[in-house]
């Protein structure tokens, strides 16, 4: 079997959802991505319309690689946190690929995101342990030991200071708490020691939106380990998830 070029990736936010084909031998978009608004209420249904409208727009014929913010095991949703409660325990390989008529299959988005560094971006070549952050709403986490993907790690919603992180050290609790870059900075290193302390990690990738702006906050980071600005920037999870689609003629038994 010749080895497929190009693949084709979604990124499911809890703001918008994002799709492009995906130049798998460098990880570069292949056209120019296309967001749609992510419906509200984010149902299981309502995005699975959208996501056949994007696999349509590119008019792409082929396996489809998922990425959204939960906890996914064999494609069944098991988590919540920032998407509707009506995900839980949905097969969403099965409902997507019902809805664009090719294999899907779908991973958590830090873990996509993850998977693309270790790829093309900050992690290639490293081993070790190494763990990719994304700072947005939440804290998403990719761990890899070796350059093996341990998924669903879910390190945003570690207790320090108070249940869950993420709600202090997110970027999203910069803007709603005001908090200056300095001050976030602090509360990002507090958090990337602690993590530090339970992994022992080699390297730390450091990606999501906040990652635009390294130089207003990473020098208040000293963790204890080499820290790295994420190298795929916002096209991490799609081509993570485009890496991550089935491959073309892969069969895909149906579950009840």
């Amino acid at each position: 079997m010749a080895t497929r070029t190009r693949s084709f990736g979604i990124d499911i936010g809890g703001s918008g959802m994002k799709a492009a084909p995906v130049d798998v031998s460098d990880g570069s978009l292949a056209a120019d991505r296309l967001r749609i608004d992510t419906p509200q209420p984010a149902t299981p249904k309502a995005m699975a319309k959208v996501v056949r409208k994007l696999v349509a727009h590119h008019d792409w014929d082929g396996p489809v690689g998922v990425c959204m913010p939960s906890v996914v095991t064999n494609g069944v949703v098991r988590s919540a946190a920032n998407i509707d409660p009506s995900w839980l325990d949905v097969d969403a390989d099965a409902l997507f690929t019902q809805a664009v008529g090719h294999p899907v299959s779908v991973v958590n988005d830090a873990d996509a995101a993850g998977v693309a560094e270790m790829r093309w971006g900050s992690g290639r070549g490293r081993s070790g342990v190494v763990i990719c952050l994304t700072f947005g709403t939440g804290i998403g986490s990719g761990l890899f030991v070796d350059g093996v993907l341990v998924p669903n790690t879910e390190l945003g919603h570690l207790e320090l200071d108070g249940p869950d992180i993420e709600k202090r050290a997110a970027a999203s609790a910069r803007d709603r708490e005001g908090l200056s870059w300095e001050e976030w900075g602090d509360r990002v290193d507090r958090y990337l020691t602690h993590v530090v302390m339970l992994f022992s990690p080699e390297l730390i990738i450091l990606g999501g939106g906040a990652s635009k702006k390294p130089e207003r906050w990473v020098h208040r980071l000293d963790p204890g380990c080499e820290v790295a600005i994420a190298e795929m920037a916002n096209n991490a999870g799609i081509a993570g998830a485009a890496l991550l689609a089935p491959e073309p003629g892969a069969l895909r038994s149906a579950r009840e």
